[in-house]
């Protein structure tokens, strides 16, 4: 598999777009360009419905605070926690507020995990930074996070529907969908919870379905 990378550039002004705002905000969703803990709360349920238990690995692609880590420990599930973000001054944070996680500095391509390394893999808006590449590299990217799951892959994108912003990156989930499909046909889309935002799921196998998802939306 051809593994992303983003421009240096565009690497570099993601890091230190990051350094300003955690300068301006501190350890707050703010630092993270989220608008209120509550709006990064619900994004987190919805990735954990995909079927996330105690004891289940996950990565964290874009991890941030590692804050999905503590959010999952507060709903009384312990996981195997792996995060993954580019910004050295939001890992440094992140290792402060979990020792006990292993965290990594970079892309996620500059990791060599094996396939299907974890049980589940989820990302929450990491690919709303606006590239002007026509979402390649986010393609590329779902490819790469669900080659690492053995069980499941959740993540969350921008709706065009609502949101056509030049500085961020929306996506039409039907494209989205259409994409996922050459990778499983086990997929679902979940909206409506906020007014700008879908998630999709990916499972490998029907059988990692939850049971009360019988039908998939494609």
């Amino acid at each position: 598999m051809v593994q992303p990378h983003m421009k240096k550039e565009q690497r570099k002004r993601i890091v230190d777009r990051h350094r300003d705002s955690l300068k301006r905000h501190g350890y707050h969703p703010n630092a993270l360009y989220w608008s209120s803990r509550e709006i990064q709360e619900v994004r987190f349920r919805v990735l954990a419905e995909i079927g996330i238990k105690s004891g289940d690995s996950v990565l964290d692609v874009g991890c941030g605070f590692a804050d999905f880590k503590s959010w999952m420990k507060g709903q009384g599930r312990d996981i195997c926690y792996t995060g993954v973000d580019l910004s050295p001054d939001l890992i440094r944070v992140a290792r402060e507020k979990h020792p006990d996680a292993v965290l990594h500095c970079g892309e996620l391509s500059d990791f060599d995990f094996a396939s299907a390394s974890f049980d589940w893999v989820v990302l929450s808006g990491a690919l709303n930074e606006q590239l002007h590449d026509d979402g390649v590299y986010a393609h590329k990217i779902i490819s790469s996070m669900f080659e690492l799951c053995r069980v499941g892959l959740a993540f969350n994108l921008l709706d065009a529907r609502s949101l056509k912003a030049h500085d961020l990156r929306s996506f039409e989930s039907d494209e989205i969908v259409s994409y996922c499909s050459k990778l499983s046909p086990h997929i679902k889309v979940i909206d409506g919870y906020l007014d700008n935002d879908f998630t999709v799921y990916i499972y490998r196998s029907r059988s990692a379905l939850p049971a009360k998802q019988t039908e998939l939306n494609r």
